[in-house]
């Protein structure tokens, strides 16, 4: 199977490729590298067609996807530090990039899944969040929604592909993925936090660290993306991919400093320290997973013990 990956060298897309390259398929990714790296490619480079290129280039993308059978959009500008300091890019490689992806599966009629996002829900207190319930998302001022309303017009082009030409789309919103090649500068909590343990640094809670998240292991993320393809009730629907276990970012920290067996300390830090003014985070984000298990008989197999083993070991080698 001839498989295309945007983003491919991105965090999540890489361990895909690594997926697809273990299966023998015939894998193509695009990637700018302006958060992905070759460094997370290394043991597969030889095995892909690596392009270097933007997916806002229309004559590109549509050329590489009318040469695949199977195409994963992993590409996007995400991160709450990235979109704040580059907001006007984000929301163009969300917006534009997505767009020329979409319609050039549709036009070339291409199995496709896109990667969306919890960020869609808003600061919905709805807990846990299933794929029907509404978004509750702030002001346009507050720039940290940009990416919300970004991924939900992405996931309304989508829809609208599918119900008029028929665009055989699956839409995954990822809850907290983390794991190994994940980076902290764009703002990701679990790497932060491990990284400065692992240096005996202070651990820096964003707020009073009593807002809850669950975080779900990049491989078990993988083990359901490629299941969602190999069944057609998939088609044309969508669904949240999350973890289970619900845990406060306070304890976050001290699970980490025990696991690290570091003499760190945890500092509150007040949001208008970190972000502009009038920043806005969500008190919970739980993931109600019951449609995904349901169709494909999915579960996550990696408990946060193990998921922060596994990158304190990646930081380690």
């Amino acid at each position: 199977m001839r498989v295309l990956v945007t983003g491919g060298a991105g965090f999540i897309g890489s361990h895909l490729t690594d997926a697809f390259c273990t299966l023998n398929q015939d894998v193509s990714i695009i990637d700018n590298f302006t958060t992905g790296s070759l460094k997370n490619l290394q043991k597969v480079e030889s095995q892909i067609k690596l392009i270097n290129g933007d997916i806002r280039d229309n004559r590109l993308v549509y050329q590489l996807v009318s040469e695949a059978d199977l195409v994963y959009h992993m590409a996007a500008s995400l991160g709450v530090s990235n979109i704040i300091n580059s907001t006007l890019d984000s929301i163009s490689v969300n917006l534009e990039g997505s767009n020329v992806v979409l319609k050039a599966a549709a036009k070339y009629d291409k199995r496709i899944i896109i990667a969306s996002t919890s960020e869609i829900y808003g600061k919905s207190t709805k807990q846990p969040l299933s794929e029907t319930d509404d978004r509750v998302i702030g002001t346009p001022q507050k720039i940290r929604w940009s990416y919300s309303d970004a991924k939900a017009i992405e996931e309304a082009v989508a829809t609208v592909l599918h119900q008029t030409m028929g665009l055989r789309v699956t839409i995954i919103r990822l809850f907290n993925t983390v794991g190994p090649r994940q980076k902290s500068h764009y703002g990701m909590v679990l790497p932060r936090f491990i990284e400065a343990s692992l240096k005996n640094q202070p651990l820096n809670v964003y707020g009073d660290g009593t807002q809850t998240r669950v975080f779900c292991h990049v491989l078990d993320v993988v083990d359901a993306l490629l299941k969602v393809v190999n069944t057609q009730k998939t088609v044309g629907e969508v669904y949240n991919l999350g973890g289970v276990g619900e845990i406060s970012i306070n304890d976050l920290a001290r699970k980490v400093i025990k696991h690290t067996s570091s003499s760190s300390e945890i500092v509150h830090i007040p949001y208008n320290k970190v972000y502009p003014q009038g920043f806005e985070d969500m008190l919970r984000r739980v993931p109600n997973i019951m449609k995904i298990r349901s169709v494909i008989d999915w579960e996550p197999k990696k408990d946060l013990n193990q998921i922060i083993k596994d990158i304190v070991n990646s930081l380690q080698q």
